[in-house]
């Protein structure tokens, strides 16, 4: 049977009909921007579009839908929270947005579907097929992550296992979103990394601009800023290892093609673990930017 998949973010919603949960070959494939700025409601609006877009597209009905998302259903009020798409928060939306489609929807955090696609069909299983514990990363607008424990996605008891964005880690970083003061995402996204690198030079660079530049070797303060997200990477993702253990760990995300992250960035992880070496395997994704969707999908 069709599995139907959407992955809500920031600036796009993407959706994909896959053959089945076993046979996950892609039939249709669709996109559209969110124009999350307009509001909720035209949040729903363009996933209905979407949906409708995808009928046209595949000749197909969906019986139901999987969606990942920005922030996490709080499973107390129903109601979303910490979502850096701020116009989600406190909104019942996987009841609005079924009221809107007329069919069942499922939920789960963008980072928990992308981490639940990599350990099942993705890098992390390639690597370890039976792997008890994987750590999904997303690094790049925003930080977060996803732990899935013996193929199951870890929600926790509040909806936020996984959210090292949210540990503090330094407080350069300044105000972050949800209110705290030096969250990881303050330091270490690409938006606080460009602010960093504004900070030093009196410049605005996209990110993939200025890990181009430190390559060359040719502009100091890029240098510079890649090695704040080396040095500080390496600290908050002790962390993370300190308490999951976990055997992979995939790196997702714009950020997580930075490729200093896996030689460099392994070594600051392995000065703070709480070990005599460090195990634990980094790998890039597998899916690339299908992982949201697919594991949307396989919900």
């Amino acid at each position: 049977m069709q599995v139907w998949g959407i992955d809500l973010g920031g600036t796009k919603i993407e959706a994909a009909v896959l053959e089945s949960r076993e046979n996950p070959t892609v039939l249709a494939r669709q996109r559209v921007p969110t124009e999350a700025d307009k509001g909720y409601e035209h949040i729903i609006g363009q996933v209905g579009r979407l949906v409708e877009q995808l009928r046209d597209s595949c000749g197909m009905e969906p019986k139901r839908i999987g969606i990942g998302h920005p922030g996490t259903l709080d499973p107390h009020t129903g109601h979303i929270k910490n979502a850096n798409t701020t116009a989600l928060n406190g909104k019942p939306f996987d009841k609005d947005l079924a009221a809107y489609l007329g069919i069942p929807v499922r939920l789960a955090n963008d980072a928990n579907c992308f981490a639940v696609a990599e350990a099942g069909m993705g890098a992390a299983h390639d690597l370890k097929p039976h792997a008890e514990v994987v750590f999904g990363v997303i690094m790049g607008t925003g930080v977060g992550g996803g732990v899935v424990v013996r193929g199951q996605v870890l929600n926790g008891h509040q909806g936020i296992a996984g959210e090292w964005g949210h540990n503090f880690l330094d407080a350069s970083g300044g105000k972050c979103y949800c209110g705290q003061i030096g969250c990881v995402e303050t330091v270490i996204s690409g938006p606080a990394l460009q602010r960093h690198y504004l900070s030093l030079t009196g410049r605005s660079m996209p990110m993939k601009d200025i890990v181009a530049a430190d390559l060359r070797g040719d502009d100091p303060a890029a240098t510079a800023t890649i090695q704040r997200l080396v040095e500080y990477f390496g600290k908050a993702m002790s962390v993370v290892i300190n308490i999951l253990d976990p055997e992979v760990i995939v790196l997702g995300g714009g950020l997580g093609n930075t490729q200093k992250l896996y030689t460099e960035g392994v070594a600051e992880v392995r000065k703070y673990v709480f070990n005599t070496r460090l195990d634990t395997i980094f790998t890039p994704p597998k899916l690339g930017d299908s992982a949201g969707v697919f594991g949307a999908a396989l919900l």
